[in-house]
């Protein structure tokens, strides 16, 4: 009885959506909550990853049942629409390190697959969502990323290669912080002062939004 009333307001495609949407939001959870939010600790880029995945994964199912009825031209409007939906990535306010960027391609292509596959079985889709989270379990088991920081430096006669042990044994007074590589970038010989990037094991459970900084802004170093 409860079956068909279930069926009674709800198509036969449209149920078979909800049951992909839910592996969708199951998978995107796990890999977002239990992988990248565990180390990295960015609130920011949680919401943004789970709410990108849902808004994907019904625009692409939704655009895929309008074009059904446009005979001839759904492989057009569905390579159009792909091709939207990963030309949003180009667009931010703010750089974006590349493990973000990767999680978030990773979050965009599970929630076009899962949405595009509604000829592939349910337990061959659970199979297929699973392979992509073994994928990111064993890189993020097998390469662990220390933090990075950029700081700008005023000693610029530590920079020589001959003194990156003086250079690194004064960061670490300054900063407090366990530095284990630093690398030396732009160089202002008016005002004496470089930046660096320096790599550190950190002590904390995660990361903050400044850890993964690829450059300081412009009106920060006036």
């Amino acid at each position: 009885m409860e079956q068909e009333l279930i069926m009674g307001f709800l198509t036969p495609q449209y149920a078979q959506m909800l049951i992909r949407f839910i592996i969708c939001v199951v998978v995107s959870w796990i890999i977002i909550d239990q992988l990248y939010y565990r180390k990295s600790k960015r609130r920011d880029f949680y919401f943004t990853f789970m709410l990108i995945s849902v808004s994907i994964f019904f625009l692409v199912f939704f655009m895929i049942f309008v074009l059904e009825d446009m005979k001839g031209k759904a492989g057009i409007g569905l390579g159009i629409g792909l091709f939207g939906i990963f030309s949003i990535m180009r667009y931010r306010t703010d750089s974006m390190p590349v493990r973000e960027m990767t999680y978030l391609f990773i979050i965009i292509s599970l929630a076009v697959v899962n949405a595009l596959a509604s000829s592939m079985r349910v337990e061959e889709l659970i199979i297929t969502n699973l392979i992509v989270i073994l994928a990111i379990v064993l890189c993020e088991w097998r390469l662990k990323t220390n933090s990075v920081k950029l700081i700008q430096y005023d000693k610029i006669e530590l920079i020589t290669p001959d003194k990156r042990e003086e250079l690194i044994a004064d960061l670490k007074k300054r900063t407090g912080l366990d530095i284990v590589k630093v690398e030396v970038g732009a160089i202002d010989m008016l005002r004496d002062m470089t930046v660096l990037r320096v790599h550190y094991r950190s002590t904390d459970k995660g990361s903050n939004s400044v850890d993964r900084m690829t450059k300081i802004p412009k009106e920060e170093t006036r």
